[in-house]
């Protein structure tokens, strides 16, 4: 039986304002986003990886026993019983063919495997045709509107012009929420009032964007039930309006999922794909959890493209996900 080694840490909040972007979009070198990625991912990497090379730590060879205990460690960061099978029955078979004979030749064929599973087969977003539409969907509580928000400013900065919609109005206050952090970063917002038809609300989102010649479209949506078949419904008949006014919209279904809840997630992207199909993920809090073996999970179990990863507060902690980036930065030392 597994042990419980991992201290549940507190979610972040979210509502810090927005500040000048640091990364390639402002000419910050590429080592200062590789730094602030390593900061962040710390929980991650004090947790499984720092465990990890405490069992390798003095060990000459690898035994069967050595193998069962980094099994375990993986399945406890949430890395999924699944994934952590199939990288384990081809570690055991390199060992057993005399491929790997000591321990720190298994770190890094670990490392490599976990990279290869993160590099899901994808198309880069481009942004284009004009206007590009972005959907977002998850369940409430996973940093939605936030994420809606620092990938608004996030192409701000790059140049864009953006518009969002605020078709959730089935949350109190969701409207408003949406609408002041439109305020923050000086992106216009498209609204009803507060129980109006999320249809009706998106069909003038697109109207607007086709007739002010807008970039990107992001329209926001009810944090629903993943269980309720009625809010799936309605999510569809948002799907359908927007390709209506705009073809081949949307171009984008962005799905948010938090990454403490662990495997929830995955059952959360799993619903919403059978209703709408997913073609991106954003994965909020990673600063939040020790077990960033999340990501993993999703990617090999998933087969659809990380697109963004949160891992912090501030407006530039919305990072475009890069496999290797991410696997180098919770591998690190220090």
């Amino acid at each position: 039986m597994f042990k419980k080694w991992i201290k549940k840490i507190p979610d972040p909040s979210d509502q810090s304002d927005p500040v000048q972007e640091n990364g390639m979009e402002s000419g910050t070198p590429r080592l200062g986003l590789f730094k602030r990625l390593k900061e962040q991912m710390g929980k991650t990497r004090g947790g499984f990886v720092r465990q990890m090379d405490q069992l390798l730590l003095g060990r000459q060879d690898i035994d069967p026993e050595l193998l069962d205990e980094l099994e375990e460690l993986l399945v406890m960061a949430d890395m999924g019983v699944t994934t952590v099978q199939n990288i384990f029955e081809k570690l055991r078979a390199e060992v057993k063919k005399k491929e790997l004979q000591d321990p720190l030749a298994l770190r890094k064929r670990l490392k490599k495997q976990i990279a290869d599973l993160l590099k899901v087969p994808s198309t880069k977003i481009t942004w284009t045709p004009s206007p590009f539409v972005v959907l977002v969907i998850g369940v409430n509580g996973v940093g939605k509107t936030t994420t809606i928000a620092k990938l608004a400013y996030r192409l701000k900065q790059e140049g864009k012009n953006v518009l969002l919609v605020a078709a959730d109005t089935f949350r109190a206050a969701a409207v408003e929420q949406l609408e002041t952090w439109g305020k923050r970063i000086d992106v216009p917002v498209i609204k009803h009032s507060a129980g109006s038809d999320p249809s009706a609300v998106t069909f003038d989102g697109m109207e607007a964007a086709i007739k002010k010649d807008v970039d990107v479209v992001i329209v926001d949506t009810a944090g629903r039930l993943h269980t309720k078949v009625n809010l799936m419904e309605e999510l569809k008949k948002i799907r359908r309006v927007i390709s209506k006014k705009v073809k081949e919209a949307p171009h984008e279904v962005l799905i948010v999922l938090d990454a403490t809840t662990g495997q929830n997630a995955i059952s959360q992207a799993n619903l919403f794909g059978e209703a709408v199909g997913v073609t991106g993920i954003a994965l909020t809090k990673l600063d939040g959890t020790a077990k960033g073996g999340i990501v993993v999970s999703i990617a090999d179990q998933m087969q659809i493209p990380i697109r963004f990863i949160g891992i912090g507060e501030k407006m530039e902690d919305l990072r475009q996900f890069d496999p290797e980036e991410f696997v180098e930065a919770i591998f690190a030392e220090g």
